[in-house]
């Protein structure tokens, strides 16, 4: 990457594609989560690297309840292996967070999340959000939730529900704005991911799916968004 390329604050990637991968290889798709499991922790360690602030990943939809019974097992035992192997924090400083829903997910999933969160939250570098039973309608319709209890109990009045309130409210406040919506696999919609940040974020599309990723093609996305004119709807 070229000394002279401006970074995206935020980076938000819909890692797609890994059921698709399986059956190309000719393997079951438990086997492609698991293989798009491993470039996740491959493209967090580079983003941390070349000094990314802030990266938010879509693991796991509202909407992918509905899938097989085989496949979400299938899903949550990866979770699981990935939450006690792959965040071996000791010696690094990405912050890890994640944001969703937590009342459908199994008790020692809650606690093995609650402890890498409590194990990184003083560490100082990239900032990880792990979208786990996470919506982009579920999350606006939780913060206009949390404005309506502000109202009833008397802290703010209804006129004080404006865009910074509710984007005060939502899961990831504590980051910069989204810059850039990375979504490899071919598809070119965004799935209900980051609703409400990404209205002027810079989407970018890639055929390769998700477990081919490299950082080579993180690359090539920072680059397209760097040949971006980002108006802000100002000129």
């Amino acid at each position: 990457m070229s000394s002279e390329t401006s970074l995206p604050r935020h980076i938000g990637i819909i890692m797609d594609g890994n059921g698709r991968w399986a059956a190309k290889h000719g393997l079951p798709r438990a086997a492609g989560h698991a293989r798009g499991a491993d470039v996740f922790r491959t493209i967090c360690r580079y983003c941390e690297k070349i000094g990314i602030e802030a990266l938010t990943v879509y693991a796991f939809s509202t909407e992918n309840w509905s899938r097989s019974k085989d496949e979400v097992d299938s899903i949550m035992n990866i979770l699981r292996r990935y939450l006690r192997d792959a965040f071996d924090l000791e010696g690094e400083t990405i912050r890890v967070r994640f944001i969703g829903r937590r009342d459908r997910l199994e008790k020692d999933i809650l606690s093995l999340m609650e402890e890498i969160e409590d194990g990184s939250r003083d560490n100082t570098g990239l900032k990880l959000n792990i979208a786990v039973d996470y919506g982009g309608r579920d999350e606006i319709a939780h913060a206009a939730r949390e404005a309506a209890k502000m109202v009833l109990e008397g802290r703010i009045s209804p006129d004080d529900i404006d865009e910074d309130l509710i984007d005060s409210l939502t899961y990831t406040s504590c980051c910069p704005p989204l810059d850039l919506l990375l979504r490899p696999s071919g598809e070119e919609r965004i799935s209900n991911f980051m609703l409400w940040q990404c209205a002027y974020a810079e989407f970018v599309y890639m055929d390769t799916l998700w477990p081919d990723f490299t950082p080579e093609l993180l690359d090539k996305a920072i680059e397209e968004f760097n040949s971006r004119n980002r108006r802000f709807g100002g000129r």
